[in-house]
């Protein structure tokens, strides 16, 4: 018999749940345990929040990922500012990873930002997850960070094409990221306990993280 998938918002009721798929799927992925579900925790209250674009999706009516956007923008050399989208975290439950529910979620949340009128996401992940879904090195879109670099991780999609015309524009975070470390670390001690532990794949992740495209 066939699933029924489901994609809709993402409800108050359903908070703590999505904080433990978060943190399920982030553990010991990036770093020994993970702090994404704290970000998804304190994100919700955040002026950049989109709570139109906080999507679940679900599987027989049982929730298996996530995905949340939040306001930023870039600046141009003139000062001109354009305000565009980023998201994340974004994740699938481990035992539902690579079946195609990702993509249905992302490709979704394009849909409705785009029905919003937003036309451009920047983000910043493994380039492998996400070329397939229509985004580009900021390199090729002539977008930097402040201090003029381009991250081999920061990603860009156009929502409409030709909506960038090639001219220089800075990208700016929203201050959401900048996560307490000591905060996530409490707000995780009151959770169920998972061991922290140091797989290879985190080094791939610092080195893919702290890398630039020249």
């Amino acid at each position: 018999m066939d699933k029924v998938i489901k994609i809709r918002n993402e409800e108050e009721s359903d908070y703590e749940k999505v904080e433990k798929i978060t943190r399920r799927s982030f553990w010991n992925l990036y770093i020994p345990g993970c702090d994404e579900h704290y970000l998804v925790h304190v994100m919700r209250s955040h002026k950049d929040f989109l709570p139109e674009l906080d999507l679940v999706i679900e599987v027989d009516n049982q929730i298996i990922g996530n995905i949340m956007y939040t306001k930023t923008k870039l600046i141009d050399a003139s000062g001109e500012e354009k305000d565009i989208l980023t998201f994340g975290p974004v994740c699938i439950l481990p035992e539902y990873q690579r079946m195609g529910y990702g993509k249905k979620l992302m490709d979704y949340s394009f849909e409705q930002a785009a029905a919003l009128g937003y036309d451009v996401i920047v983000i910043f992940g493994n380039p492998n997850n996400y070329v397939s879904r229509g985004f580009k090195s900021c390199k090729k879109y002539n977008i930097c960070l402040e201090n003029g670099t381009y991250p081999t991780a920061m990603m860009v999609k156009e929502l409409k094409p030709e909506v960038l015309d090639g001219r220089k524009w800075v990208y700016y975070q929203s201050p959401v990221f900048e996560i307490d470390e000591q905060e996530a670390e409490r707000f995780d001690a009151g959770l169920e306990s998972l061991e922290k532990k140091y797989q290879p794949g985190q080094e791939a992740f610092f080195i893919l993280s702290h890398s630039i495209i020249q």
